[in-house]
C-alpha cells in the first residue's frame, strides 16, 4: 500500500534554490543606458558657447540645433517603442545606443549650421527609443511591486549623468577640445552596446543565468511577465488612444517638466555665464548641485510611489494629489532663480524645483502603465514624445526672446530672469492637470473584464 508520502508533491526543479540575481544585472545595463544617455544629450549645453562661437551661430539659430534633436526625439518615440513591444528589447535597444553614439561621435565633425541640425536630428532619432524600450524590460524583468523604485533608481542615474556631465565635458573640452569630447563619448556608447547585447537577453527564461526560483520572484502569477508579447502584433486602437483625455492630460503634464528640464541641461549653463557672470568652473559645479536635486528626487519618489501603491486601493485621488503637489513645490523653488541675488540661492532654488519635479515622475511613469494595457511601450512613447513638442515650442521661444531682449537694449539678468517665472506660472498648469488625471481608465479600450485588468496590471505594465 502505498503511503501518503508518495503523492506528496514533487517541487518544480530549482525552487529548493536561492533566486539568482540576474535582474541586478539588467538594472546595472539600465542604468548605465541612462547615465551614458544623459551626459551625450546634456554635454551639448556646457560646449554651447564656445561651440556658437566657433560655428558663428546667434540665439536664435542654436535654437534651431536643439529643436532638431527635440522634433527627432518626439517623432521616433512611438516607432521605436513599438519596435520593442514586437521585436524584442535586445536588439532595438542595441541598435539605438549604436545609432545615438555614431551621432554623438559625428557632432564633434560639424562645420557649420545646417550640418549640426542633421547630425543632432539623427542623433534625437536615435536616443528615441531607449526609455520607451527599458519601460518595457521593466515589465518582464521585475516583479509589479518593485518597479516605482526600479524606475526612480534608473531616473537617479540619468540625474547623475546629467549631474556629470558638466565636469565630464569641461574636462574633456579642456583636455582634446569640444569636437574630439564628442568622438570620446561615441566610442563609450560603441562599446556599452556590444556588451549588452552579449549579456542581456528579452525574457529571464532565456538568459542562462536566470533559475526557476527568480523567474517565479519576477512573476509569482506563472508563466513570464513577458506574456504581453504574444499579444504586440495586435494594432494600436489610435480612435480610443487619441480621444482619452488621459493621453492629453498625462501628455502636457510632460510638456511641462521636459520644458523645464531642458531648459535647466540647454540653456542653464549660458544663464550662468552671461546672466550672473559665473566661470565655467562655477558653472559646472552649479549645474551639478542642481542635477543631484533630480537625482534625489528621483530616489525618493521611486520610494513613495511603491508606498502608495501597494498601501492604498483608492487610485484615483492618491495619484492625483501626490503628483500635484510635488509640481506645486516645484513651481514656489523655481521662482527663487529670478527672485534671489545670489546664485547659488538661485542654485539651491533650481535643485529643489528639479527634486520635486523628478519626485513625481515615477507616480507620471506607474499611471502611464496603469492606463495603457497590452501597448505598454508605445503608449509611454506616445506620451512622452508630447513633451518632445513642448520642448520645440519652448527652446524655440527662449532663443527668440532672449535674442530680442538683447535687442532692445537689455543684458545680464534683465534678458533671462523673467524666463523662470515663465516656468513657475508653467508648473501651476500642470497642478491644475493632475487634479484631472483618471488612473482607473484605459487609454486603450473603452472597456475590460476584471481578468484582463488583473492581467495587465500584474504582468504587462511598463517600466
Amino acid at each position: 500500500m502505498a503511503s501518503d508520502r508518495d503523492h506528496t508533491p514533487v517541487p518544480p526543479v530549482g525552487l529548493n534554490e536561492p533566486p539568482t540575481r540576474v535582474r541586478y544585472g539588467v538594472l546595472f545595463f539600465l542604468c548605465s543606458m541612462a547615465m551614458l544617455l544623459y551626459i551625450d544629450r546634456s554635454c551639448i549645453g556646457v560646449a554651447a558657447v564656445t561651440m556658437r562661437k566657433d560655428l558663428d551661430l546667434q540665439e536664435e539659430r542654436w535654437s534651431l540645433v536643439l529643436n532638431a534633436f527635440a522634433l527627432a526625439y518626439s517623432l521616433f518615440e512611438v516607432p521605436t517603442g513599438h519596435w520593442g513591444d514586437r521585436y524584442g528589447s535586445r536588439g532595438v535597444i542595441t541598435r539605438i545606443v549604436i545609432f545615438w553614439s555614431i551621432f554623438t561621435a559625428l557632432t564633434g565633425a560639424a562645420t557649420g549650421l545646417y550640418s549640426l541640425i542633421l547630425i543632432r536630428f539623427l542623433f534625437g532619432a536615435g536616443e528615441a527609443g531607449a526609455f520607451p524600450n527599458a519601460a518595457l524590460v521593466l515589465t518582464k524583468w521585475f516583479p509589479v511591486e518593485h518597479r516605482g523604485r526600479v524606475r526612480g533608481m534608473i531616473t537617479t542615474v540619468s540625474m547623475l549623468g546629467a549631474a556629470a556631465a558638466p565636469l565630464v565635458a569641461t574636462k574633456l573640452m579642456k583636455v582634446f577640445g569640444w569636437r574630439q569630447m564628442f568622438g570620446i563619448l561615441g566610442i563609450v556608447g560603441a562599446i556599452w552596446a556590444a556588451l549588452f547585447y552579449w549579456w542581456f537577453r528579452d525574457r529571464p527564461s532565456e538568459h542562462p543565468g536566470c533559475n526557476e526560483a527568480e523567474r517565479r520572484l519576477i512573476n509569482p502569477h506563472g508563466g513570464e511577465a513577458s506574456t504581453a508579447s504574444s499579444h504586440a502584433h495586435e494594432p494600436i486602437p489610435w480612435g480610443i488612444v487619441l480621444t482619452s483625455p488621459n493621453v492629453w492630460f498625462l501628455g502636457t503634464i510632460m510638456m511641462v517638466s521636459a520644458t523645464y528640464f531642458y531648459l535647466q541641461f540647454q540653456w542653464y549653463p549660458t544663464y550662468l555665464a552671461q546672466a550672473r557672470g559665473v566661470d565655467q568652473d562655477t558653472s559646472a559645479w552649479m549645474n551639478m548641485v542642481v542635477m543631484l536635486g533630480g537625482a534625489a528626487g528621483c530616489v525618493l519618489g521611486g520610494v513613495m510611489t511603491d508606498i502608495i501603491v501597494s498601501r492604498t486601493d483608492e487610485r484615483k485621488w492618491s495619484r492625483r494629489l501626490y503628483g500635484g503637489t510635488l509640481v506645486l513645490l516645484s513651481s514656489l523653488s523655481v521662482s527663487t532663480v529670478a527672485l534671489t541675488d545670489e546664485p547659488w540661492i538661485g542654485a539651491v532654488g533650481s535643485s529643489l524645483a528639479l527634486m520635486f519635479l523628478q519626485m513625481s515622475m515615477p507616480t507620471w511613469w506607474t499611471v502611464v502603465a496603469e492606463i495603457s494595457g497590452r501597448h505598454g511601450a508605445s503608449m509611454w512613447g506616445l506620451m512622452n514624445s508630447m513633451g518632445g513638442i513642448g520642448v520645440m515650442g519652448s527652446t524655440q521661444l527662449i532663443g527668440w526672446y532672449i535674442q530680442s531682449r538683447k535687442a532692445a537694449g537689455y543684458s545680464g539678468r534683465d534678458a533671462f530672469d523673467s524666463l523662470y517665472l515663465m516656468m513657475a506660472g508653467l508648473f501651476l498648469v500642470g497642478v491644475c492637470l493632475w487634479l484631472f488625471i483618471d488612473p482607473t481608465r484605459s487609454v486603450v479600450e473603452r472597456s475590460a473584464t476584471a481578468e484582463e485588468k488583473s492581467t495587465v496590471e500584474h504582468d504587462e505594465l511598463p517600466g
